[in-house]
């Protein structure tokens, strides 16, 4: 997620925590979510040798059309997701990945990401596949309720998708504002300094749409077939089930999950594939809190790859959220 405004240069959250993290940057990194190319400037800038900018957001690398070239072959853009880098890229020296949705995605109303602006309801990062409204018009009540409450923790979810299945057998509901109406009527209205209603709805919809637990998950597991030995992984995180995934498997890599209780017959040891960078997650101090009150809820972990072979690992023990019928 990156700052943006006016002609103000984007400016990715936790970059300068995440450069004194990483620190000394040299040969080639893969910057898993482009967006407006801040992560990968600041590689560049601070010693990389190559960056590899991935997207799935064809807007994305159009927009890098009018800068990319003052780092000549520098900078290799490629069209995908980054669950599947290590077809794009190998033997890297880090990755970076910023989740969730970039400020360039948000503030597009046309993009249908934003309960604060009328748009499309879309949400599609790809901007390909179904969209957001072609959930709220073909899901039933129940698999709607089902996606509120796991992908946005949303305890009323029952009551806002019985809601949203009264409101579409009037209407169709194609625009966000609507949408977000529709919630608004569903919730109390929000104190002082408390989010919008419709802001963990948005959040189930926009996961759904765009597989971001499942692409989370495969994605570190293609980092760490990716990435050679000595080679770092960092991800910043934007709310705790993501966070909590990368913790996971963090520690599940590094060797520090440890026994279920005392006990518990001890584990065989096997290599560890990282190593902790960070001990525990790094968010954002008050200055940059001060320029981008979006990074409030950054969180930035960081693990270096060792020799060791990568290992199975379901989504299951990295607590992923999976709607009935997934299983991984």
């Amino acid at each position: 997620m990156t700052q943006t405004g006016g002609n103000a240069p984007h400016i990715p959250v936790l970059l300068r925590p995440l450069l004194t993290a990483v620190a000394p940057v040299s040969g080639t990194w893969l910057d898993g979510t482009f967006g407006a190319g801040g992560y990968s400037r600041g590689l560049l800038e601070a010693g990389a040798d190559h960056v590899i900018g991935v997207d799935r957001d064809p807007l994305a690398l159009e927009m890098a059309a009018s800068w990319k070239d003052q780092y000549s072959a520098r900078l290799t853009l490629q069209q995908g997701v980054f669950s599947k880098m290590d077809s794009y890229a190998s033997d890297l020296d880090g990755v970076v990945l910023d989740l969730g949705v970039s400020s360039m995605q948000l503030d597009l109303a046309e993009r249908g990401f934003s309960f604060m602006k009328d748009g499309p309801l879309d949400m599609r990062m790809s901007q390909e596949g179904p969209s957001a409204a072609d959930l709220v018009a073909e899901l039933d009540e129940v698999q709607l309720a089902e996606i509120i409450f796991i992908f946005g923790e949303e305890r009323a979810s029952r009551r806002i998708a019985k809601a949203i299945v009264r409101e579409r057998e009037m209407e169709p509901i194609t625009t966000t504002l609507r949408l977000a109406k529709i919630i608004e009527g569903c919730l109390p209205r929000p104190k002082p300094g408390q989010s919008h209603p419709a802001t963990r709805s948005f959040q189930a919809l926009r996961i759904a749409v765009n597989g971001e637990y499942e692409e989370l998950f495969e994605g570190m597991l293609a980092a760490e077939r990716a990435l050679k030995p000595g080679g770092l992984l960092a991800v910043v995180t934007f709310h705790s089930v993501e966070d909590r995934m990368v913790k996971r498997f963090f520690q599940h890599r590094a060797g520090r999950t440890g026994r279920a209780n005392r006990y518990a017959p001890e584990l065989e040891e096997t290599p560890n594939q990282f190593e902790l960078v960070t001990r525990k997650a790094v968010g954002p101090d008050d200055d940059e809190l001060a320029e981008n009150p979006r990074s409030r809820s950054a969180r930035l972990r960081v693990g270096r790859r060792t020799a060791a072979e990568p290992e199975e690992i379901s989504a299951k023990e990295l607590g992923m959220p999976q709607l009935k019928g997934a299983r991984r």
